[in-house]
């Protein structure tokens, strides 16, 4: 392929009829507006619950070294955050299908552990960081120390039930460390390229075309262990070949959907267009009517779709032609590119959900 650039049980008595339950410690009027906030994120389809409810939740915060963790009973420990740490976690957790282990994406930190929890059947739920800290401004908790955040991180599980994480194939593991490297080196070269255009010594650029050939072909190296990953696993070959069908994808933007959405092709057109952060929010207030805005999500996968959508709007006849409408209409042209973006989005989760290809008659697939 050619590079284009059961047997949980219920742990409190439920505040509503629907099952969820809201910590103990929260006063009234938070409680109210907690689960009005979850209620809205729900129809956005910005926060992803489960009905399951577990016994326990083992709430984890991780740093590069350690892990300083929460149990049930409020008891804590902190163990090294690697194998030997991995195992004397598992010797606490007696219950494993009713424990879920809770943690805050750490920017890789976290990966070793999940795997490790995966493997031993354990389910594990990956949180981001800034509406666990929202939660403890709200439970009034200002401090912050490794020790309270693995508490509140336990409170959050227990109050919004989060949804567990999929368990990644081997193959999906290595395409997304794959993948990430391909675009640390993208940025890399960039700088470099930036940095010649000023440079006037002659050494000096030198140096920089030195690095930017050895960019270039470590990018290519990366990028055929790329090629033949997919090549060696049908699952993912499959969904690669079938995005790529649709006009404005090329191969980076099916990689980097496949890749960094691996939960594409299982979500609702709401969920995944919030997932990926080109759901516009409203910003009401009274009478007062805000701007609709797009905010948080994948921005690695929202840089490519946007790339992918120029090309779309020019070549792709379903996407010009929607692009134009919002035009007549006297949308701005960077609110129509949005719409656009996810509209390819949603195309692109309904192909994997529904196995087709892309057809241009189909064009309302979505």
């Amino acid at each position: 392929m050619m590079w284009q650039t059961d047997n949980p049980q219920v742990l409190k008595k439920p505040l509503e009829s629907d099952g969820r339950h809201i910590h103990p410690h929260l006063t009234r009027t938070v409680a109210r507006n907690l689960r009005f906030r979850i209620y809205k994120a729900e129809k956005l389809g910005t926060l992803i619950m489960t009905n399951i409810i577990y016994t326990f939740n083992i709430g984890i915060d991780i740093s590069k070294k350690k892990l300083d963790i929460s149990f049930n009973n409020n008891e804590t420990a902190s163990y090294d955050n690697d194998l030997s740490g991995f195992k004397q976690l598992l010797k606490r957790i007696s219950n494993k299908k009713a424990t879920r282990v809770v943690m805050e994406a750490t920017g890789g930190y976290e990966r070793p552990l999940v795997s490790f929890l995966h493997e031993k059947g354990i389910a594990v739920s990956i949180m981001n960081a800034k509406r666990v800290r929202d939660y403890a401004k709200a439970l009034g908790k200002l401090a912050k120390t490794d020790k309270i955040d693995s508490h509140v991180i336990r409170l959050f599980a227990e109050a919004i039930n989060p949804k567990v994480t999929e368990k990644l194939t081997e193959s999906q593991q290595s395409l997304d460390s794959l993948t990430l490297r391909r675009n640390q080196l993208i940025k890399q070269r960039a700088m470099e390229k930036q940095h010649i255009e000023t440079v006037t010594n002659k050494e000096t650029k030198r140096s920089i075309d030195r690095s930017i050939k050895f960019f270039d072909k470590e990018i290519a190296r990366i990028e055929e262990k790329i090629n033949e990953l997919i090549d060696s696993d049908n699952t993912i070959k499959e969904k690669v070949n079938r995005l790529a069908t649709l006009k404005g994808f090329g191969s980076v933007a099916s990689i980097t959907c496949v890749s960094d959405i691996p939960e594409l092709g299982m979500l609702s057109n709401k969920e995944i267009s919030a997932l990926v952060g080109v759901a516009p929010f409203c910003r009401d207030s009274g009478t007062m009517r805000g701007k609709r805005t797009i905010w948080g999500g994948r921005s690695q996968v929202r840089s490519i779709l946007y790339m992918a959508t120029l090309s779309a709007v020019q070549h792709n006849p379903a996407i010009k032609e929607f692009y134009d409408r919002l035009l007549s209409k006297g949308k701005p042209k960077k609110t129509a590119l949005v719409a656009c973006m996810r509209k390819l989005i949603i195309i692109a989760n309904s192909m994997i959900r529904n196995n087709i290809d892309w057809d241009p008659e189909y064009g309302k697939i979505a």
